[in-house]
């Protein structure tokens, strides 16, 4: 599967992608809402930036309690629920008066119970299209998030203007009630993937289970902390550019709509990926370095689009870690592997406040920036591919190596 007329012609991708289109015009909608709203109430960049990307850091707790729900529970029943929970959850967002510790209180439940969505969204996935069109129909979803992102804070950043944040935050709740619909009776119902019910004990045996293959590790990591790093300065665009905030994060949308056409489409053979892969992850973070000498808009938002098309390096990496995780455990890799990734935003998020606060934004997104560059420099030897580098073989399932046809000597990711 290599084309997009293919990819859409597969059953039911059509209205899974739709779902995922509007629930992440919601998410950002609200986002940004949320995040103008406690930035208006208390001035502070490090509340700003964890009531846009609190609920990330919530994922903690959901991926070590709830995660092997991504498996066990009907994938179109748990993913209408958690539409319409995240809601309702925006319509308390939005009652006037709503006491400060409520609003993060509410982020923490929300950001929690949501934590197997990513598993199932994405374990459903990799049902519905072969498991060799994986990797495009993954750069679409990212497309498409990256337009309705795009269009999210662009429009977003209008209606907070015409209809405030309390205003947005019913839209956005519109939204999700909308996805859930689509997800309800656009989708087939299906069977868990996994015998078995959900619960805390089964959670923590396989996490340990995926978590035990040291390849594995090196993926999760990669996926999870030079991103989140820098997600965590795209959190201080409220504090750095207050009035123009939502243009900075339709710059990144952009940026990362290019490098997801450009991966998930047009690099299709395995030498230019493995070529591809540590110079995006790279790119991902070094352009923030430039918010050190605290830029005018135009280059900051240059800084932005360019660093953003970097984020196509996590769709290589979840192609290395289907290749590396068994069918059954397939939803609670990827679940991890998205509740790792949002819960370092939310680490990153509070990291970058951190430092916003006691000197500036603009010094907060350059720190970051530093170490997420660090971090993935530091993890490159781990993320290169000794088996294809020595004998051709690749790795399986359970990250031992297998015979490949073609012997591959590039780093691959």
């Amino acid at each position: 599967m290599r084309t997009y007329r293919e990819l859409f012609r597969t059953p039911e991708f059509t209205p899974f992608f739709a779902a995922v289109s509007v629930q992440t015009a919601a998410q950002t909608t609200t986002g940004l809402a949320l995040g103008t709203l406690v930035y208006t109430r208390t001035g502070s960049p490090l509340l700003s930036a964890l009531a846009m990307f609190g609920p990330s850091l919530a994922q903690v707790a959901g991926a070590l309690t709830l995660l092997s729900a991504a498996d066990r529970l009907p994938p179109r029943a748990a993913l209408t629920a958690l539409a319409l929970f995240s809601a309702g959850a925006a319509c308390v967002q939005a009652v006037p008066g709503l006491p400060l510790w409520a609003a993060f209180a509410v982020l923490l439940v929300v950001g929690t119970a949501s934590s197997p969505g990513g598993g199932v969204r994405y374990g459903l996935l990799n049902e519905i299209v072969p498991r060799e069109g994986f990797l495009l129909g993954r750069s679409v979803l990212n497309m498409t998030g990256g337009a309705m992102q795009i269009c999210g804070f662009a429009v977003g950043g209008l209606l907070v203007t015409v209809f405030s944040a309390r205003g947005t935050l019913l839209i956005g709740a519109g939204l999700y009630v909308v996805a859930a619909a689509v997800t309800r009776f656009g989708l087939t119902a299906r069977p868990p993937r996994a015998t078995g019910r959900p619960s805390v004990r089964e959670t923590r045996r396989t996490n340990a289970l995926l978590w035990s293959s040291t390849p594995r590790r090196y993926v999760f990591l990669a996926l999870w902390v030079p991103n989140g790093l820098v997600v965590g300065a795209e959190s201080l665009y409220v504090a750095y550019a207050p009035g123009y905030a939502g243009l900075l994060f339709a710059g990144g949308a952009l940026g990362m709509l290019a490098g997801d056409t450009l991966v998930g489409r047009f690099v299709t053979h395995p030498e230019w990926r493995a070529r591809l892969g540590a110079p995006l992850r790279l790119l991902l973070a070094a352009p923030y370095l430039l918010f050190a000498l605290s830029p005018e808009l135009p280059l900051a938002l240059a800084a932005v689009v360019l660093a953003s098309v970097g984020f196509a390096a996590s769709l290589l990496l979840q192609e290395r870690l289907m290749a590396l995780t068994p069918q059954e455990l397939s939803g609670q890799a990827l679940g991890l592997s998205s509740s790792g990734m949002l819960a370092m935003q939310g680490v990153g998020a509070a990291v970058a406040g951190g430092i916003a606060q006691l000197t500036s934004p603009a010094t907060g997104m350059a720190a970051v920036a530093g170490l997420s560059v660090a971090v993935t420099l530091a993890l490159a030897p781990g993320l290169r591919d000794r088996s294809g580098g020595v004998g051709g073989r690749l790795p399986v399932a359970d990250g031992s190596p297998r015979a490949s046809r073609t012997p591959r000597t590039e780093e691959t990711t």
